[in-house]
């Protein structure tokens, strides 16, 4: 691309960058896409050091990697871009991360690692061969654009689980890395040696050691690579030499800035923790040296915060090795648990002053490390895993030690609190240590106990008061009391919450962030529990009363302190996703109660959303706001239609207008929802707008958006099909079926709209399109090997089957099939269709077959002519699904627990609203199928044909089946 067109996207990115223009750049962006080789544009862009900016380069590879995440490949798997572009693009980014700075790096190598998804390795097999050819003995720079590109890919195999295809990959690299990797890892130890006291050289060879590392873990996370296995003397002995290396030059001058040899002792740490875990027979005679050696860095290391990564994977290493009884027997006596807990437990437990600089000046990001369950390497964690792993395998010895401690900063606090309120934290914090077994998980918080503490007289003499004391107590203090029963939240019974709850609700007002936040946090969790019989721990009695005041309240503090700059308060308001997720469960708890809120909370939620729709910047804190409005829709739309469309109709409406891409696919389902709780069966004025809409092709391109239009499109046909056939919209709506169904990632929704539209389109209006829509059907069905593809089909024949009252029905299905081709029902039917029946593994699908089969032999001429034999198979297989009739669950009171937020982020993909679940469609609500209603559609049948049943009956079934159907028939 000419230097004008580079320097056209060029401008792009850099307001892109600004947040008063970004909004307008990206959608600006997003039309350059459709130019021919943009990606390329943007990779030269990246590459053109000389000509544009590193904040513009920066840019432009994040905008490459996003775009290639989204463009690279479709859910089938096939290339979206062009061939050229591809193979292009696989040219040339190896040579490029190769020669860019690493902040561009990490966001290439996020790219490499998408499309090494799709194209490794079958697709990319000279990739190794070329990472290895660029490999040289001493070129830093080189080695390390390679070794990025390689951890990019190899990093991949880390979550993944055993499977052959997995691990032949894995051997085509070991094949042909195995040796070069050990090469390099020795001669980046002679360079190290060779350069000690030269900063700058030192600092390049400790670097390429670093990624030598995580390397060294990537190809050793599956199983133990053989050459590894052979040389492993070796490798111990260098992993020790650096584990314990040091060189006054990588010292950094701060603080808080981690250097190269923390990272590198770190990968090492992280390294044999991964060994000890997973390679023990192998491994385990070289386990007491790295121990002494960890002992040794723990018990000298500084409270620094740029050695908290450090210290936390040297206490996850000691975890790992006291997780095996073998190497736990070390710690098995009372001198040398002493020691452990004063040495090694105690100083990365104790609260620093860098831990206080955070909770008074990043309180938000204070939270999200603290908070237990999260995946941040802090010391407390890591100390506390470490303690619990002792526990695990000394519990008297771990409990009695550690609880002399615990006594003794309790005591040292009692004589000065205002001084000593730190030792009161330490206490807590130990105690929580030992008194938790097991995994503490998100949902519940502590489920075992050490059962030689007593929680609630801890709770009692020690936490108690610093709950409901109003003034005079150290924030942190408090903070403790909230965690705790946040943590032990499961150990209290319904009668304790019922005091408890109230004093953690009191301390949602108190000024401080954190302690009002970690408050919404545990009000939350609270209210999500439930006790042994599924029943909420508070009960929605206990909330309503006060709901208003308490929603009022959680809305002033999401919304405060935003400024005068909507972009900066549309961040701001996004800070505190505990927050929002605290109204959220509020409004699920409160159910209909929160109909007297609705307009005062339809105006806060809405104006958050006008706010964060300007720049999204927290996806966990947007889901939960959708969800909230989720909330309001189900509890209050049903009762006050007009007021809840009225309201969320042009927000919505801008926010499909604005293309915001991030909100979208809320959106849809918040329509969906708003359509399914209007009370009329019709389909409201209102909705009709939005058919138009929903039938847009670029809609349907973004695969987020799937699911949500599918369910909206459909609940529209079922309401309004007479406006769809006036319109002329019927042809439209096929033709996204066929977008759909040629993509078998979207198989399962194709069928769920071709469902709706066989049902409820008349069959004059789809009479020119059975024929087509049913040859595209038998042409995947011929070609696919899927049980999921046969699964669906069988459903949706099943749904024709059953619908003989209204025009479909078997005959009809025979009649479109055979008019294709002469006799080509025979073989579908008995090859895929009895087959795949008994397989229907939901209810409602099971419910469906039952019904059809059912009706197959009541109604079905075909069948009572021509195929006798089908017909004795068919009710074999009746017979066979009326061994357990299914029945079909009611839908509860309660609504599921929201998804974990974790690992949310933008542009990811489609997330289901769970407040606005739909629970899966019955075509026939007023069936409740068993042999009692199949004996008696049969019979009905039998007296209507004059006997004809009872005559198939005698001549067309074993003796076995007669006498069961005839039983069914012959019940009164």
């Amino acid at each position: 691309m000419a230097l004008t067109g580079l320097s056209n996207i060029a401008q792009l990115l850099q307001a892109s960058l600004d947040p008063r223009q970004n909004k307008q750049a990206e959608l600006a962006l997003r039309q350059e896409e459709q130019k021919p080789g943009f990606s390329l544009s943007l990779l030269h862009i990246v590459a053109g050091a000389d000509s544009f900016s590193g904040t513009v380069r920066l840019a432009g590879a994040l905008c490459f990697k996003n775009y290639i995440k989204r463009k690279w490949t479709d859910p089938d798997g096939n290339h979206q871009l062009p061939e050229g572009d591809v193979v292009a693009i696989k040219r040339e980014i190896i040579g490029l991360m190769i020669s860019v700075p690493p902040n561009i790096q990490s966001q290439l190598g996020d790219a490499v690692g998408v499309i090494a998804d799709s194209d490794f390795w079958r697709g990319w097999d000279t990739l190794v061969d070329d990472l290895v050819s660029r490999l040289t003995p001493d070129n830093t720079k080189i080695n390390n654009g390679v070794l990025q590109v390689a951890h990019s890919i190899f990093k991949r195999w880390r979550p993944l689980f055993r499977s052959d295809e997995l691990f032949t990959e894995i051997n085509h690299v070991l094949g042909k890395f195995s040796a070069p990797f050990l090469t390099l890892l020795e001669s980046t130890d002679k360079s190290i040696e060779q350069n000690k006291g030269n900063k700058t050289l030192l600092a390049e060879h400790v670097n390429t050691l670093n990624l030598l590392m995580k390397l060294f873990y990537d190809l050793s996370c599956q199983d133990l690579p053989p050459m590894f296995e052979e040389n492993l003397n070796a490798i111990s002995t260098l992993l020790q030499k650096y584990l314990v290396f040091d060189d006054l030059t990588l010292h950094t001058d701060t603080d808080e800035e981690s250097g190269p040899l923390e990272f590198v002792k770190s990968g090492i740490l992280e390294g044999l923790s991964l060994y000890v875990q997973k390679y023990g027979d192998a491994f385990d005679s070289y386990v007491g040296t790295f121990l002494q050696s960890t002992w040794n860095l723990l018990t000298t290391i500084g409270q620094e915060t740029k050695y908290d990564i450090l210290v936390s994977k040297a206490l996850q290493f000691l975890t790992s090795v006291t997780n095996f009884q073998g190497h736990a027997k070390a710690f098995d006596n009372e001198s040398t648990m002493g020691q452990v807990v004063e040495k090694v437990a105690l100083p990365n437990l104790t609260l620093r002053d860098s831990d206080m600089e955070l909770f008074e000046d990043e309180p938000i990001e204070f939270i999200r490390r603290d908070l237990e369950g999260s995946d941040s390497d802090t010391r407390r964690r890591a100390a506390t895993d470490f303690l619990r792993s002792l526990l695990a395998q000394h519990e008297e010895l771990t409990t009695a030690v550690v609880n002399r401690y615990i006594n003794h900063f309790l005591g040292e606090y009692s004589s000065n609190p205002a001084r000593n309120w730190k030792s009161k934290d330490t206490s807590v914090y130990l105690f929580s240590s030992i008194a938790a077994k097991g995994t503490v998980t998100a949902r519940d918080g502590v489920k075992t106990v050490n059962e030689r503490v007593n929680i609630l007289q801890f709770f009692e003499e020690n936490i108690a008061n610093d709950l409901v004391s109003v003034g005079g107590i150290e924030p942190i203090l408090k903070v403790d009391a909230i965690k705790y029963l946040y943590i032990f939240r499961s150990q209290l019974s319904k009668a304790q919450w019922a005091t408890a709850f109230p004093l953690l609700v009191q301390n949602l007002a108190s000024p401080n962030y954190v302690i009002y936040s970690y408050a919404a946090i545990a009000v939350e969790r609270v209210l999500a529990l439930t006790d042994s019989n599924g029943q909420p721990v508070v009960e929605s009695k206990t909330v309503t009363p006060s709901s208003k005041d308490l929603m009022e309240h959680l809305f002033r503090l999401i919304e405060k302190d935003q400024g005068q700059d909507r972009v900066q308060a549309a961040t701001k308001v996004q800070e505190n996703e505990f927050l929002m997720r605290c109204v959220m469960r509020v409004l699920v708890v409160i159910r209909e109660e929160l109909q007297p809120l609705t307009e005062m909370l339809l105006k806060h939620l809405l104006e958050i959303v006008n706010l964060a729709v300007l720049n999204p910047s927290n996806p966990r804190f947007c889901y939960y706001l959708f969800e909230a409005i989720g909330a309001v829709i189900r509890f209050a739309a049903p009762a006050q239609p007009a007021l809840v469309e009225n309201s969320l109709y042009p927000p919505f409406a801008a926010i499909l207008e604005s293309d915001s891409q991030d909100f979208m696919p809320y959106v849809f389902q918040l329509f969906a929802g708003l359509l399914e709780a209007n009370p009329t069966n019709t389909i409201p004025d209102s909705y009709k707008s939005l058919i138009a809409p929903v039938l847009k092709v670029d809609y349907w391109l973004i695969k987020g958006n799937v699911p949500a239009l599918v369910r909206l499109l459909t609940g529209l046909i079922r309401r309004g099909s007479a406006e769809f056939i006036s319109g002329n919209h019927v042809e439209p709506v096929l033709g996204i079926f066929q977008q759909l169904f040629s993509s078998k990632a979207n198989e399962v929704p194709a069928f769920e709209l071709l469902e709706c539209v066989f049902v409820n389109f008349s069959p004059a209006s789809m009479q020119p399109y059975y024929t087509p829509l049913l040859q595209l059907i038998l042409q995947k069905l011929d070609k696919s090997k899927s049980e999921v593809f046969n699964s669906r089909f069988s459903r949706f024949y099943h749904l024709v089957s059953a619908k003989v009252d209204e025009g479909l029905g078997a005959d009809f299905f025979i009649s479109l099939l055979n008019n294709i081709q002469e006799g080509i029902y025979t073989p579908i039917y008995l090859k895929v269709i009895l087959p795949t029946t008994p397989t229907l593994a939901r209810p409602i699908d099971r419910k469906m077959a039952v019904i059809s089969l059912t009706q197959t032999l009541a109604k079905s001429r075909a069948f009572a002519d021509t195929y006798k034999k089908g017909w004795a198979y068919t009710c074999d297989r009746l017979l066979e699904l009326l061994i357990n009739p299914p029945v079909i669950p009611k839908q509860g009171a309660t609504i599921a627990d929201d998804h974990d937020a974790d690992d949310m982020g933008f542009g990811a993909g489609f997330t289901e609203l769970v407040t606005i679940r739909r629970p899966p469609l019955d075509y026939f609500p007023d069936v409740v199928v068993g042999k009692e209603w199949v004996g008696s559609q049969l019979s009905a049948a039998n007296a209507q044909t004059g006997g004809q049943i009872g005559i198939f009956v005698q001549e067309r079934l074993s003796a076995g089946s007669q006498k069961a159907l005839m039983t069914y028939m012959n019940k009164k």
